[in-house]
């Protein structure tokens, strides 16, 4: 008996849309302070992305709650808090996210070499007048 695998799945435009939204700059920041933080604060997400403006911060957590990776909690104190959390959904991705990271860990000396030699001959084939 031969076995057979599955095709793998093909790149559609919906799949690089969810991908661009959810692997964007600051959703990967924000994804991952709230999976290393827990539930947080818009102030606390400012605090743990310091370079990250307002409206971006504010641009991307709608984004992330639209696809349901986030939560956005009001809380009904005095004064009205908002707090965001993961969703089981962006719970998910805390692996994929894990190993990526350790994948750029792992290759980052590799990458670094590489640039430099490109970089390298780059200069080589257009010196400085």
């Amino acid at each position: 008996m031969t076995e057979t695998t599955a095709p793998a799945p093909q790149l559609t435009p919906q799949h690089r849309d969810l991908l661009d939204q959810v692997l964007d700059k600051w959703s990967l920041r924000i994804l991952d302070a709230l999976c290393e933080n827990g539930p947080l604060r818009f102030n606390g997400l400012r605090r743990a992305i310091p370079v990250v403006t307002q409206k971006s911060l504010t641009t991307a957590l709608r984004r992330l709650e639209r696809n349901g990776m986030i939560e956005r909690i009001v809380t009904s104190t005095r004064p009205v808090a908002v707090e965001y959390r993961l969703t089981p959904l962006g719970r998910s991705l805390q692996d994929l996210l894990d190993a990526l990271l350790n994948w750029a860990t792992a290759t980052l000396p590799a990458v670094e070499r590489a640039r430099a030699e490109f970089d390298d001959l780059l200069d080589a084939d257009h010196p400085a007048l």
